[in-house]
Order: structure tokens, then sequence, then C-alpha cells
């Protein structure tokens, strides 16, 4: 069967379309888009619920500050849009949710026994990714990345990794999804990375504990980590073979040394927390666009814009198909 790309089946369905008026990049989504977008993120805010998530909101915003503390102001600057004047500050639209999540953390005094915390959110950030590198819905300027971050002791981390990749795998069953692997992603030579290579060494180990204790294969993947970590990647491809990373699972040993984030330990003392990040669909845009190519557009009924019709064959009938239209529609 010849398969359909997914920027002509969005337009053929009216799920999305783009204007050169708003830039490039910037995807709109139609009432049929935005449908199966809902039906997305209330299927995975539930499941995080499940698994004992928190869901919270924050800005797409942040004072420049912020992200030089977080190290993406020094590592990560060019993939960022350019800083907003605001009186004596500079604002900067948000590349990532996790420097919002770690002064979350931080707002209060943390105790062991609250660990492991997670907290979830269906967030919005913005790259200045190259226009020549945009296309559809699966790269794109501003995105919305089902994302989450776990603050738990070293010794909880392993766990905390492998029952991620468990949610994700869940997931992608109920969506259709098939990972073509699983990518261990590690630094490469030249890069520009943060931490002592000991640091990368130990999260690494972590990393890999984890996908043993899941039972899964991996391959490795020099070059791909974080700035900030090494990083599990699920790799999905598109009818054409072209490879990219849906999901992922991240240790990060840096910035929690960077916000200064603790907890008081059974000793009194007090102790270094460890973040796990993880998206378990990755972002909306990627993934609406993934199964659009592979359910061809006949998306599962749950998850289909259009799920009843109701056809009356007489007009005394009217009344009663309109009846059941609306019952449908609670």
């Amino acid at each position: 069967m010849t398969t359909v790309d997914h920027r002509r089946l969005g337009r053929d369905l009216e799920l999305f379309g783009t204007d050169p008026l708003i830039g490039a990049g910037l995807p709109f989504w139609l009432p049929d888009g935005a449908t199966v977008r809902h039906a997305l993120e209330e299927y995975v805010r539930g499941l995080e619920r499940e698994a004992g998530y928190a869901h919270v909101y924050s800005p797409a915003l942040g004072k420049r500050a912020l992200y030089e503390r977080s190290g993406h102001w020094s590592h990560y600057r060019d993939g960022m849009f350019p800083s907003l004047e605001d009186g004596g500050d500079e604002l900067v639209l948000r590349p990532s949710l996790c420097p919002h999540h770690a002064l979350m953390y931080r707002s209060r005094a943390r105790s062991h026994r609250e660990l492991p915390l997670r907290i979830a959110e269906l967030g919005d950030m913005y790259r200045h990714e190259p226009s020549g590198s945009l296309g559809g819905l699966t790269r794109v300027r501003a995105i919305r990345l089902n994302d989450a971050h776990i603050f738990c002791t070293p010794g909880q981390v392993v766990d905390e990794a492998a029952n991620a990749l468990g949610l994700i795998g869940r997931a992608h069953r109920a969506l259709g999804i098939t990972p073509v692997r699983y990518r261990l992603s590690l630094p490469g030579p030249g890069g520009k990375y943060a931490g002592e290579p000991a640091v990368w060494e130990h999260a690494t180990d972590l990393l890999v504990n984890a996908l043993k204790q899941a039972g899964l294969d991996w391959e490795e993947g020099p070059g791909e980590a974080a700035f900030y970590g090494p990083k599990i990647d699920v790799q999905i491809a598109d009818p054409a073979g072209r490879e990219s990373t849906l999901s992922t699972v991240q240790v990060n040993l840096h910035q929690p040394e960077r916000f200064d984030l603790h907890y008081t330990g059974p000793d009194g003392a007090r102790h270094r927390p460890v973040m796990v990040h993880r998206s378990v669909i990755g972002s909306i845009e990627r993934v609406v666009a993934h199964l659009i190519e592979v359910h061809q557009g006949a998306f599962p009924a749950w998850l289909a814009p259009l799920q009843l019709v109701t056809l009356p064959v007489s007009p005394g009938q009217e009344a009663a198909a309109a009846h059941l239209a609306d019952l449908a529609r609670r």
C-alpha cells in the first residue's frame, strides 16, 4: 500500500494548516486536528495521573538569568530565540521546561518522604530551528511537549527510569506506534557538555541499568546526548525510513547542582536529588504527524475527530436523530 505524507493528509483532512503571515514552523490546528490533539492530551494526562504524576502549569517565558543558571544560555543559545528587553531585564522564550520545574521543586523545603516527586506538564516551548529543517508537524518552532521531571533519591533513579520506559511502551501500544530502536544517546568528541566525565559515566550506568531492568535492547548513539546528560531516545521512522526521536528518558545530575536542589534525608542532613526527565509521547506535533502516517488518516475510533454520524431516513426521525447526536456530545 502506498503511504501518503502527513502534510498532504493533514491538508486533505483539514487537520492543520500554515500561513506565511504566521511564519514558517508555526502551524495552526483546525477544528478536526484540535479534536485529535485534545483526545491525545487527555489520554496522556490520564495515563500520567494513574502513574502518580501531579500536573502543573508554568509560563513559556523566563528571565535570561534563569537559562544562564540552567546552562541553556551557554550551551544551547543558538537554538533559542533572541531575548526580549523588559526594563532592566531580558526575557526569553523557553527552549525547555526543566528550569521551571526545578524552581517548582525548590519552592519549599523537601523531605525524603516526598520522593519520588513526579511533576508533569503539557507545556509550550520554542526553538529557533533552521528554516531549512522545518516541515509539516515533524519539526516546528512552537512545540507542545508532553514533559515530566521526576525528583528522586539516587537509589530511586533506576526504578523511576525503568518505570518511565514501561509507561512509554504502554502508550505506544495504545496508539499503534512501533519504535524502530532504543538509542542510548551519549556525548561525542568535540561536543560542548556540562559537568565532569565521572558524573556522565555514573548517569550513563544508571540508564543502562534501567534499560536492562525494562528488558529492552539498545544501541549507542555517540554525539546525541543532551548538553547536561545522557538519555534514552525512543526512535521512530516515517514511511520513507527517516528516523526521529519521539519519546525520551534522561538522567540529569547537572541541574540539581546548578539550582542547589536538596532534600532532608533520614539522617537529618541535606542531600542532592537526581532529576529524571521523561516524555511519554514527545511533542504533540510530532506524535500527531506520525499517527497520521501510521494510520493514514483512519485514526482509532477514540482518537478520530468524527466518531458518530446520525442519518434520519425520513423527516419524522430528525428530532430523534438530533437527540441522539446531543447525547453523544455529552
